[in-house]
């Protein structure tokens, strides 16, 4: 018999096996992305997100405020620094505002 059917594993373990088996982490981190970005940014800014998408370590933000997007622009590092501790690990090297 193998190690895998005599050892007892917790939940979490096991779904992470699942997870990594079955190549749905990036998928999974997409999602997080997303809450990640409305529970940190808040309701007045999650009011102007109009999309939100991960492609390779870029993440690109629609806004429908062009004035809430420059505001934004400024704080691009720090957008990123605090989006990869809440998500903790480093997923995304750079945002795009749109």
């Amino acid at each position: 018999m193998s190690k895998r059917h005599t050892e007892h594993l917790s939940l979490s373990e096991v779904l992470k096996e699942f997870v990594e088996t079955n190549n749905l982490e990036s998928g999974l981190d997409k999602v997080n992305i997303k809450n990640v970005w409305h529970d940190m940014m808040g309701p007045g800014i999650s009011n102007y997100t109009t999309a939100i998408s991960l492609k390779q370590d870029v993440l690109y933000i629609s806004l429908s405020s062009s004035v809430l997007r420059e505001e934004l622009s400024y704080g691009k590092e720090k957008i990123v620094t605090m989006l990869n501790e809440n998500l903790g690990k480093d997923l995304i090297k750079k945002v795009i505002l749109k």
